[in-house]
């Protein structure tokens, strides 16, 4: 089985091939990880769904440019036809990089990972997967939810303030990632620390890029970001191949022993599965967990309607999950001359799909930019993607996220967000890394 990084691309001539129909408006802001640490950037979204609805964007002198879509429309004729608009041909991000500037272990396994593949490759990946999740492994899996989610409270409920990211949001994710993978609970805490640098990833490299002489401070950083990152691959290889050898009723052995035409997975391909699951399946929740907390805390009337009526908690949930939408974007390369939206599409252009803007599109969501839990159609966001590559974990992360929200708002009724959010550089992914909260402390007991 061919490595698809060693079939991407190296580069991609200057766009675009066709005439441009639509004006050129805020270049650049897209690129830009450091302009996302105020907030995903839905005025730009606006005006280009508005006027510009397939807006060709620039990359600087590092990049051919893309075509960015935000109409939901759009997105979800992208995202549903991956015959003329692969996953595979150019991989899933906006950009890796120049060559020289790739860090060589995050290329190759971004690269060579089930969410990259176009079929068959892709369809016989991904049933692999789904024993892990069906409706009969959910609901053993949603008790545990429960139980990890009242001892986390527990923890904090007396102290009357904390950073829910810290005691909530990025603990319960990775507990039910590893009850999923079967992770020892002795190797957990790992993964908080590799996911802080994995967030960062895009941003380091960009630096390194700009600015080849790196302050004291940077330095020591890009090496620690290098020893986590090396880190976490040698542990997944080393647990993937222990299941390899001792199978055990887990998702890491599912992925060890996954086949493709017959054969098992090359070890690259159980770095990019190793990744994708260890970011895919951890991020993208506790973000929500995050975000939710301060639409909460912007929408009071909505949050009381919520507490006083916990049977719209799973319409809520959805609506949640469309306002917070951590995954911004995705991208796929056409594979033929095409067209979207009246715009030209040259062959092997990149296209990426903006999530986050189509889930806030008017002619879909009315009065888009209001948390509505009551939302009539709040499920056909598509915060979790569309079509074949629709997330598969979609159904654990909304258990999770409606266990947390009943027990918080049952629990610490008058929970706020204080304040001070810490958002990465990171356009790819909405990445909280600090929330703090308040609230009236739980008494003790006795």
């Amino acid at each position: 089985m061919l490595l698809l990084s060693e079939t991407l691309p190296d580069s991609l001539p200057p766009g675009p091939v066709f005439p441009k129909a639509y004006p050129e408006l805020d270049q650049d802001i897209l690129t830009e990880s450091e302009k996302f640490t105020d907030g995903q950037p839905y005025g730009l979204f606006a005006r280009l769904r508005a006027q510009a609805p397939v807006s060709w964007q620039r990359e600087g002198s590092n990049g051919p440019g893309f075509w960015a879509l935000t109409r939901y429309e759009d997105v979800m004729r992208v995202d549903g036809d991956p015959k003329t608009f692969s996953s595979q041909k150019g991989g899933i991000l906006m950009t890796y990089g120049p060559k020289e500037s790739r860090h060589p272990l995050l290329f190759r396994a971004s690269v060579d990972a089930m969410i990259n593949m176009d079929a068959p490759w892709h369809l016989q990946l991904r049933k692999e997967h789904m024993p892990y999740f069906t409706p009969a492994y959910l609901a053993g899996l949603k008790e545990k939810v429960a139980a990890e989610t009242t001892r986390l409270i527990d923890a904090m409920a007396h102290s009357g303030e904390c950073d829910l990211v810290e005691k909530l949001s990025a603990q319960l994710p990775l507990f039910t990632l590893c009850e999923i993978l079967g992770v020892p609970q002795s190797d957990r805490p790992k993964f908080i620390t590799w996911m802080h640098y994995l967030e960062v990833a895009g941003y380091i490299t960009a630096k390194q890029r700009k600015e080849p002489q790196l302050t004291p401070e940077l330095l020591k950083f890009v090496k620690a970001f290098n020893e986590n990152v090396a880190e976490m691959f040698e542990y997944g290889q080393h647990m993937l191949q222990k299941r390899r050898a001792d199978p055990k009723p887990d998702l890491m052995s599912a992925i060890a022993r996954a086949t493709v035409d017959g054969e098992l997975l090359r070890n690259e391909y159980l770095d990019g599965s190793w990744l994708l699951i260890v970011f895919a399946g951890n991020d993208t929740t506790r973000n929500t967990i995050s975000g939710s907390m301060k639409l909460l805390t912007e929408f009071p009337d909505q949050k009381k309607a919520l507490m006083a009526d916990m049977s719209l908690l799973p319409n809520a949930v959805d609506e949640l999950i469309r306002m917070v939408s951590p995954v911004i974007y995705m991208r796929r390369t056409a594979t033929c001359d095409t067209e979207i939206g009246g715009q030209k599409i040259a062959e092997g252009e990149k296209v990426i799909m903006y999530f986050s803007a189509a889930n806030r599109d008017p002619s879909v969501f009315p009065d888009p930019d209001k948390l509505d839990i009551r939302r009539a159609n709040a499920s056909k966001n598509i915060a979790f993607g569309f079509g074949p590559h629709v997330c598969i974990g979609k159904r654990v992360a909304q258990l999770q996220l409606e266990e947390v929200y009943r027990q918080l708002l049952t629990r610490l009724p008058d929970i706020e967000y204080a304040g001070g959010i810490d958002v990465a550089p990171n356009n790819f992914v909405h990445a909280i890394r600090k929330l703090p909260v308040r609230f009236t402390p739980e008494r003790r007991a006795g």
